[in-house]
């Protein structure tokens, strides 16, 4: 007889009309007793004188006799069905029916496999895009205080020193000779380069911003997937240790990026100084597009590194090979993933940015017309009102976008190293992946 929950084989009681424990061959019931007196029973028989065959009983078709127990419902239709005699009572081992629903054993259907177990924000299996999605929403609507404090922290702060560097350093650049069709070759020069220093500085305070904010939003979603609380300062502690190193890690990233760009680009300026110029102009924009793939492909091999760093705690160069094993093999569906999660975060964030945009033309000076033809030129009302709009926008794409990576993260180490083992017994659930029943459960 097999141990296999909801099976037992067929024959498991005798049928054949001996005795257990009997040797011999068994007699028939119906033989008459040569001692005995025709028309009398024999003295402690209660068989009735007419008996089926041996090995072949069929379950009664009238109703039980008062104090006896009536026998099991005949198996259900299907391959594979066997009487169901397991030493706890009907359906097999300790009651189990085997799966496929109530009633059956192996052969009465399948009903797939148990659910996961979801102590938090994801069930700890391999995810699906939509449950990455979701369990970044819910990280962000469940944890709100801390998440949205954190968010807005990083966002105001952000803010506030880009509102400073375009209000006192850069708002008398002037980008005016972009758009004039006569403006000679030093003037398109220097105002390229002013439009590159700005949007540069910008965008570096930026990514500095998303550092810190990624530091802190990977505890709290780390915490989430185990359905535990983290506070803002909790978060800062355990974050703290790693920053510096976060910090470097964004920053290689940032050269790889402009290395590979420049060394595509550099062939096509160089043929250009030497006096070639249209050749030089095609060769750089050709050298530029295959540079801009390879950097591509670089940033979303090395994506996952970030949360490597703070959750591994490990140095930079470990990091980015830790990256690259994970995302080997899975490139395009990590960067369709990124990619959608950008794409949903910066639309709801420019459903907040542009009406802002619009209020803070409409407050400056000149009005939304103006704007568009002060170049450079942007006042101090429409910085702030802009600036407004950007932190709310800021609100809501940090723990989107930095939520989506830890749980690809995540989930690639659930796919490749069974890390959902280690989350279950980190979330409590001691006897998870065991096999021992109602283990598996979650919500």
């Amino acid at each position: 007889m097999k141990d296999t929950p909801g099976w037992a084989s067929p024959g498991s009681a005798p049928s054949d009309g001996q005795e257990p424990g009997a040797s011999g061959p068994a007699e028939p019931a119906d033989r008459p007793d040569p001692s005995q007196q025709p028309g009398q029973d024999p003295q402690g028989s209660k068989w009735s004188k007419e008996q089926p065959p041996p090995a072949q009983w069929s379950a009664p078709t009238g109703p039980p006799a008062p104090g006896q127990t009536p026998p099991p419902p005949p198996p259900g239709p299907g391959w594979g069905n066997h009487p169901p005699s397991g030493p706890n009572g009907p359906g097999g081992y300790g009651g189990y029916r085997g799966y496929g629903g109530p009633g059956g054993g192996w052969g009465s259907g399948w009903g797939g496999p148990p659910p996961a177990a979801k102590p938090g924000v994801i069930p700890l299996r391999p995810l699906g895009v939509g449950e990455i999605l979701d369990g970044a929403v819910s990280t962000m609507r469940t944890y709100w205080r801390t998440v949205l404090g954190i968010s807005l922290t990083v966002a105001v702060v952000t803010q506030i020193v880009v509102i400073l560097l375009e209000g006192l350093v850069f708002n008398d650049t002037s980008t005016e000779a972009l758009e004039d069709p006569s403006a000679t070759l030093d003037e398109l020069t220097r105002a390229m380069g002013d439009a590159m220093l700005s949007s540069g500085v910008v965008f570096l305070i930026s990514l500095i911003g998303t550092i810190a904010a990624t530091a802190l939003l990977t505890t709290v979603t780390s915490r989430a997937v185990l359905g535990k609380s983290v506070t803002t300062g909790e978060a800062w502690r355990d974050a703290r240790p790693q920053v510096a190193r976060l910090f470097g890690l964004i920053f290689l990233l940032v050269l790889i990026a402009f290395g590979v760009v420049t060394a595509g680009t550099l062939p096509g300026i160089l043929v250009a100084i030497a006096g070639s110029g249209d050749g030089g102009a095609a060769l750089a924009v050709l050298g530029g597009l295959g540079a801009g793939v390879v950097a591509l492909w670089l940033m979303v091999r090395f994506s996952l590194a970030s949360p490597a760093l703070m959750l591994e705690k490990q140095g930079i160069v470990k990091s980015l090979s830790r990256s690259a094993k994970l995302v080997r093999g899975s490139w395009w569906r990590v960067f369709g993933i990124q990619l959608l999660a950008t794409i949903i975060a910066n639309v709801v964030a420019s459903i907040v940015v542009i009406p802002f945009a619009f209020l803070a033309a409409a407050l400056s000076g000149d009005g939304f017309t103006g704007f568009l033809n002060s170049g450079g030129d942007l006042g101090w009302t429409f910085l702030v009102v802009s600036g407004v709009g950007s932190v709310i926008g800021a609100m809501i794409t940090f723990p989107i976008t930095a939520g989506v990576t830890v749980l690809l993260y995540i989930d690639q180490r659930i796919r490749r190293e069974a890390l959902d083992l280690e989350l279950a017994r980190a979330a409590g659930l001691q006897d998870y992946g065991s096999g021992t029943p109602g283990t598996t459960a979650g919500g």
